[in-house]
């Protein structure tokens, strides 16, 4: 299967160094952009579309895919299957650390991406009111209560996905425990 990794607020698709061997390993081809400016400082949905280009100029624009969000990526992957149409080529979509609810750590943070992130901002409202579009996918939203970038850490638990409690010891830590790790590789074979 083909998969694109999408990383969060000041990282780029290094963060994957860990997921992206062990899922190629296991056959499936993995793309890992880097989208900038990787701060968010202009807004999320530039970030989304530019996510969506990267995506046609590697595979070209009828490939299906499944599709990881990490921490902020999580909303631009959003955004990107809710507003862009990624939805009619993407099953499944997981979420790591994503604050789908939105993150008190965002108040502390500069640029556009930051106040969207915020509990509550008109962009995670938006989010909310049009998630029909993600009917019919399956969606996974793993957590850890330890995280403390995502806050309260079950900002990361979402209504419409099967949710995942993980004993990770920090938000970047996700990425490279062996139960998400396996979990998601199980995920993408189902």
């Amino acid at each position: 299967m083909r998969v694109v990794m999408v990383h969060g607020i000041l990282d780029t698709g290094r963060k994957f160094r860990h997921m992206q061997p062990f899922l190629e390993a296991r056959g499936h081809q993995c793309l890992a952009p880097s989208l900038t400016p990787n701060d968010g400082r202009h807004g999320l949905e530039p970030l989304a579309m530019q996510l969506g280009q990267v995506v046609d100029a590697a595979w070209g624009a009828d490939v299906r895919f499944a599709l990881i969000g990490f921490s902020m990526g999580g909303l631009i992957a959003r955004i990107y299957l809710q507003e862009l149409g990624g939805h009619r080529r993407v099953n499944p979509f997981i979420a790591l650390s994503a604050p789908m609810a939105g993150s008190l750590w965002s108040w502390v943070f500069w640029g556009q991406g930051a106040r969207q992130m915020r509990p509550g901002s008109p962009l995670l409202q938006r989010l909310q009111r049009n998630a029909s579009a993600l009917d019919g996918m399956r969606l996974y939203s793993y957590w850890t209560p330890l995280d403390a970038v995502i806050l309260p850490a079950n900002s990361s638990v979402w209504s419409l996905a099967h949710n995942r409690r993980i004993w990770a010891a920090c938000h970047p830590c996700m990425l490279w425990n062996k139960q998400v790790l396996h979990e998601v590789a199980a995920h993408l074979v189902e």
